[in-house]
């Protein structure tokens, strides 16, 4: 039987660009209201990323003291706003024009929208970002980005799925990643970076996984045939020419050296800059190999459904570092910062 629904709501706002201490929890938070094509979610449990974080400090804005870009969009952000992308929990209410029948249902919500207080957006948003998300104990948002999950998982392992997991299939979707294929992973023992090397070995291909010595055997046993530690020339142990796709999270000092590896004709896609955003081309390197670059943030509209059909078929497993409850958000986050763990940081929203 379902619990009533509360007028008001315990929750994490930003209220502003900066440091963590741009994050307040609160008690006194009003819980939202669907409209017509929305639902509302009971959330249950939501993951922390570097979208969260990148978007508090403004790391997004190109300019180098306006906020006026500093969403994930590239708009300006408006205040108080809910983070939160990777959410999992119950639906509780729909909008006007859903089926009650959906009430109940357990869902993960697609955090690249495209609709929002049932508006459609010109380009795409980011759940937590041109929206309020799911750092609280209610979240709405369209039925279209509310996938129902059919799974013996907790609500925390569903947590660790939706932002990382969706990012890193939709790269090697773009990327076209095949059977047989060698891949190499920037990153590779960060959310995405984990999920990558799972989805790729899931389509049959040879995976090189770049991370720190310490964190070497997890990366094995999540299915890596090789791992390179980041320190490492990699075209030296790799050698020129010897990779079919470079999947990179991490861009930064070393990367011509991804370029080097790859063979005429490979592919490179990219969604992640947290080595450093500026990097070197010569542009001789591109078009003379043939090289095709991929630039991946709008997911592929198959792409979801075809992360929660992995799951349901157990496909890929997931991976929790650690968990905290939502109001020691500032100590989760600066655990991730840390960069020490393998895997999600989960807020377990359903203690509060």
């Amino acid at each position: 039987m379902m619990q009533p629904i509360p007028k008001m709501m315990k929750g994490v706002q930003l209220i502003g660009h900066g440091g963590p201490e741009m994050l307040e929890y609160r008690d006194d938070i009003a819980v939202p209201t669907p409209t017509s094509d929305e639902v509302l979610i009971r959330v249950a449990a939501a993951a922390v990323n570097n979208t969260d974080i990148n978007t508090r400090t403004a790391w997004y804005s190109k300019g180098d003291s306006s906020s006026d870009d500093a969403s994930w969009s590239g708009t300006a952000m408006s205040f108080p706003r809910i983070q939160g992308a990777d959410v999992c929990g119950t639906i509780v209410a729909v909008g006007n024009n859903i089926s009650s029948e959906r009430i109940g249902e357990r869902v993960l919500i697609e955090p690249c929208i495209n609709e929002i207080n049932g508006q459609s957006l010109s380009s795409a948003g980011y759940y937590g970002s041109e929206c309020d998300g799911g750092f609280a104990e209610y979240t709405v948002v369209a039925v279209k980005h509310a996938y129902a999950v059919n799974s013996t998982l907790s609500d925390v392992e569903l947590a660790s799925f939706p932002c990382s997991y969706s990012t890193a299939e939709n790269m090697l979707t773009r990327a076209n990643v095949s059977s047989g294929d060698k891949v190499l992973i920037s990153g590779a023992s960060g959310g995405v970076g984990s999920a990558a090397v799972q989805l790729a070995k899931a389509r049959g291909a040879y995976v090189i996984a770049i991370t720190s010595p310490s964190k070497n055997q997890q990366l094995l046993e999540l299915g890596a045939d090789q791992v390179i530690s980041r320190d490492d020339n990699l075209v030296s142990i790799l050698g020129d020419n010897s990779l079919d796709v470079v999947i990179d999270l991490v861009a930064g000092k070393q990367w011509p050296e991804f370029l080097q590896l790859l063979r005429p004709r490979g592919r490179y896609a990219v969604s992640g800059a947290i080595g450093g955003a500026l990097v070197e081309l010569d542009i001789r390197t591109l078009y003379l190999k043939d090289l095709t670059f991929y630039g991946c943030t709008v997911l592929q509209p198959e792409v979801f459904q075809n992360l929660v059909n992995c799951i349901e078929q157990r496909k890929i497993n997931p991976i929790v570092a650690c968990t905290f409850p939502l109001k020691e958000i500032h100590t989760a986050q600066a655990v991730f910062l840390e960069k020490k763990h393998v895997g999600k940081i989960v807020l377990n929203v359903a203690q509060e």
